[in-house]
């Protein structure tokens, strides 16, 4: 039993006594071990190695992969430029052509316009030299009737001018030659 105890004492002692053994194993000075001096040899061959490691893992498959990932990109964009570049361009002849063809349309408007006006112009000539040679025809038809109505009235006057001379001739001295009273009413009327 006496080991018994003794075990028992190491078994409740045990416990505590590991956790001190790990614990208290950092060595003569109590330094943390990544900062132990003695380790440093070891730690640099690690860190050698882990970083040839990531190293070369990085150079061969990532960098490679983010490389083709920035080169897709940087094509696409620049792809995107010229389209849009292109599409600009295209899109200033379009406006290049719609202003050249809107001014051509204007310019012929204006040709249309000023056609329609000279024919018009020349229609309305023609209608008026036709109404004023109407007009010129009528005016000496009507001058030539109111000089043959003038002419007629003139001729009648004589008459009648004749007649009633004689008729106050007649009822002032009595009887008179008709002739002789027409002659002097004619040479009055000439006079």
């Amino acid at each position: 039993m006496a080991s018994n105890t003794n075990s028992s004492h190491e078994t409740t002692d045990g416990t505590h006594a590991t956790t001190e053994a790990h614990g208290g194993d950092h060595g003569a000075t109590g330094v943390f071990p990544p900062f132990d001096p003695s380790t440093f040899g070891s730690q640099l061959l690690w860190l050698a190695l882990t970083f040839a490691a990531l190293y070369i893992l990085m150079s061969k498959v990532a960098l490679p992969r983010i490389g083709e990932i920035l080169e897709v990109r940087r094509d696409r964009i620049e792809g995107d430029l010229a389209e849009a570049e292109r599409l600009k361009q295209k899109t200033d002849q379009a406006i290049k052509t719609y202003e050249a063809e809107l001014a051509d349309a204007k310019q012929k408007a204006h040709n249309i316009a000023e056609e329609t006006r000279g024919s018009i112009r020349a229609d309305l000539d023609k209608k008026r030299a036709k109404v004023e040679a109407d007009l010129a025809k009528k005016m000496a038809t009507a001058e030539n009737n109111i000089r043959e109505t003038k002419q007629a009235a003139m001729e009648n006057v004589d008459e009648i001018a004749s007649e009633t001379a004689l008729a106050i001739v007649t009822n002032i001295v009595g009887r008179t030659a008709q002739k002789a009273a027409k002659d002097a009413v004619a040479k009055v009327v000439k006079g």
